[in-house]
C-alpha cells in the first residue's frame, strides 16, 4: 500500500516541502531513496525500535521510502517521525485519510520519544503557504511554529501520541501564541544599561552616533578601559525590532537551533561575541551541512569582535563582502544557499601588544615599529568599512566614585529613534536603503552637501592630519548622522568637526 506524508527541508533560512512516500509490498528488504544523507539512512533502526516499543508492528515486508523531490539532498534526523507514520499508515495500523492535511517532523529515540528539530519556524511558514491545516512537531519546538497565523501547531512527546491522534483515540492540544503580545513582551527589557557606565561620556556619544546611523565602530584603548562593557550596552540604544525584523531574526536562530523551548519570537536585537579563535566557516556560515555563521546570527543586531588583531587574517577578510552586501552567499558544488547578514560591527583592540601605547599614565614597553606592525594585522579594506575610530581612555577615580547617575539607555535610545525616523523619510523611495551608513558614494554627494567653509575645513583637516582618501566619504556620512541627531537639515561646521575626530587610525603618525 502506498501512503504519503509531508515534511520539509531547510535551505538557507527558507524551507521546501518534501513528500515522504512509503510503499509496502511483498518482499523483505528496506529501501531509502531520494538523495538521503547518512542521518536519514540510519532512520530505519530508530523507526523500527520506536514502532515496536510504542506497541505497534514493524512490517516484515519490502518497504520503499522515497523522499521527493528526489534530486534535492535530504539531511538530518527530522524525517524519522513522518517515515514512521507513513509505515504505520501503509501497513494499515493507522488510517491515512487525514495525513495530507498535516506537516509532520521530528527525530525519534529508540523508545519512541520525539527529540527537537531545527528550523521549525521556516518549516511552519512553508506549511502555511502550501495550505496545510496543521503542523505536528516536537513539543520543544511548538512555540516557534505557533506564531504562524493560519496554521494549527501541535506539540507531541512520543510516537504513540501521534498514532493515537490519527486513530482518533486522543486529541492533540493546539498551542496558540499571541504574536503581537509575544513581540511586545520585554521588547524594552535589557540586562545591561548605559547608566552602569561611569564617565566615558565621549565614548557614549560615539556609540550613540554609531547606533543612529548604523555605522561600524572600532574602540581602541588599554586593558580595563571599558571597551567590552560599552559594546555590550550598544543593543540597548538601538531602535526596537519591528515585527518583520523579529520574524527574520527568529528564522535564522531557528535554523541554527539556538531557540529554547520557551522562545517563540525574538523581540530584542541579537548580540554576538565570538572568540578570536573562531574559524572562517563558523563566522560566515557554511560547512558540510550548511548552517548560519555568527555574522548571520547577528543579523539586525550587533557583532562584537574583541581584540580584533588577534583574529586570524583569513577570518577577518571573509567579512569584507558581507559588510558591503549585507548577506552571505555560500556556494558549493552541490548546493548554494544565502543567509542575511545585516549587522553592526563593533570591534575593540589594544593600541599595541602591551596595551599602553598613548596611555596617559603608563609607558608603552613595545619596541620601535611594533605598534605599526600590530595595527597592520587589520587590512586597509576592512578598516575602510569601519566609519568611527574611537580612542577609549581609562576612567579616573573621581568619575568611578561619583554618585551622579549617568544617562540611561532609554534616554539615549529616544534620540537614536528620532534620528532614524529622519533617515526613514530621507530614504523612503529606496527600499534597500535604511540608514546613513548604507549610502553609496553618489548618494553621499547628494545628501551630505556642505558649505564652502565646510569644504575648506575638510580640506585642511585632511592635509594637516594626513587623513587618507578613504576617510572622506566616512567623515561625510558620520557628519550627516550627527546632523540628524541634532535635528539639523544641513551638515554644519560643528558636525564636520566632530566627525573628523572619529578617524584616529587614518592619521599619519598615529602609530608612531
Amino acid at each position: 500500500m502506498l501512503v504519503k506524508t509531508y515534511g520539509s527541508a531547510v535551505y538557507g533560512v527558507n524551507a521546501l516541502t518534501i513528500t515522504i512516500e512509503v510503499n509496502i509490498s511483498a518482499g523483505t528488504k528496506y529501501y531509502m531513496v531520494g538523495l538521503p544523507d547518512n542521518a536519514v539512512k540510519e532512520s530505519l533502526q530508530r523507526v523500527a525500535s520506536a514502532i515496536t516499543v510504542s506497541g505497534f508492528r514493524m512490517p516484515k515486508q519490502k518497504i520503499v521510502v522515497n523522499l521527493a523531490p528526489a534530486d534535492i539532498k535530504k539531511e538530518g534526523s527530522s524525517y524519522d517521525l513522518p517515515i514512521a507514520i507513513g509505515i504505520l499508515a501503509a501497513s494499515g495500523q493507522i488510517p491515512c485519510e487525514e495525513l495530507e492535511k498535516y506537516f509532520i517532523m521530528g527525530e525519534l529515540s529508540l523508545d519512541g520519544s520525539i527529540q527537537p528539530i531545527k528550523g521549525a519556524l521556516p518549516i511552519a511558514i512553508q506549511a502555511q503557504q502550501d495550505g496545510f491545516e496543521g503542523f505536528i512537531l516536537p513539543k520543544q519546538n511548538v512555540r516557534e511554529a505557533a506564531i504562524v497565523d493560519g496554521l494549527r501547531a501541535y506539540g507531541v512527546e512520543n510516537l504513540a501520541q501521534v498514532a493515537a491522534f490519527f486513530n482518533q483515540h486522543e486529541n492533540l492540544e493546539q498551542v496558540k501564541v499571541d504574536t503581537k503580545a509575544e513581540f511586545l513582551k520585554n521588547i524594552n527589557s535589557y540586562e545591561h544599561d548605559f547608566a552602569d557606565v561611569k564617565g566615558q561620556e565621549n565614548i557614549k556619544r560615539a556609540l550613540e552616533i554609531a547606533a543612529a546611523g548604523g555605522h561600524n565602530v572600532i574602540l581602541i584603548g588599554p586593558p580595563g578601559a571599558g571597551k567590552t562593557m560599552l559594546a555590550k550596552r550598544l543593543p540597548t540604544i538601538l531602535p526596537p525590532l519591528n515585527l518583520s525584523e523579529a520574524l527574520e531574526t527568529t528564522k535564522i536562530h531557528s535554523v541554527a537551533g539556538k531557540l529554547s523551548a520557551a522562545d517563540s519570537l525574538m523581540n530584542s536585537r541579537p548580540y554576538r561575541s565570538p572568540h578570536h579563535t573562531i574559524s572562517d566557516v563558523a563566522l560566515v556560515g557554511g560547512g558540510i551541512n550548511p548552517q548560519p555563521g555568527e555574522i548571520s546570527l547577528a543579523h539586525n543586531g550587533v557583532l562584537f569582535l574583541d581584540e580584533l588583531p588577534e583574529f586570524k587574517r583569513t577570518v577577518l577578510e571573509v567579512m569584507r563582502q558581507p559588510l558591503e552586501d549585507r548577506k552571505v552567499a555560500i556556494a558549493r558544488a552541490r548546493f548554494s544557499v544565502e543567509y542575511p547578514a545585516s549587522f553592526m560591527l563593533v570591534a575593540s583592540m589594544n593600541p599595541c601588544p602591551c596595551g599602553f601605547y598613548n596611555h596617559p599614565e603608563k609607558d608603552c614597553v613595545c619596541a620601535p615599529g611594533v605598534v605599526q606592525k600590530y595595527l597592520s594585522k587589520i587590512s586597509g579594506p576592512l578598516l575602510d568599512r569601519i566609519d568611527l575610530h574611537v580612542e577609549v581612555t581609562p576612567v579616573n577615580f573621581t568619575s568611578l566614585a561619583s554618585s551622579v547617575d549617568a544617562e540611561k539607555s532609554d534616554t539615549i535610545r529616544s534620540r537614536v529613534i528620532k534620528a532614524r525616523e529622519i533617515q526613514d523619510k530621507r530614504f523612503a523611495d529606496k527600499p534597500k536603503l535604511h540608514y546613513n551608513a548604507q549610502m553609496s558614494t553618489k548618494m553621499v554627494r547628494k545628501v551630505c552637501e556642505i558649505s564652502e567653509d565646510g569644504i575648506m575645513l575638510l580640506k585642511t583637516a585632511m592635509e594637516r592630519l594626513g587623513l587618507s582618501a578613504r576617510a572622506y566619504d566616512r567623515i561625510l556620512k558620520v557628519a550627516r548622522t550627527i546632523a540628524d541627531l541634532a535635528g539639523s537639515e544641513n551638515v554644519e561646521l560643528e558636525h564636520l568637526a566632530e566627525s573628523i575626530n572619529y578617524r584616529s587610525l587614518d592619521r599619519d603618525g598615529w602609530a608612531g
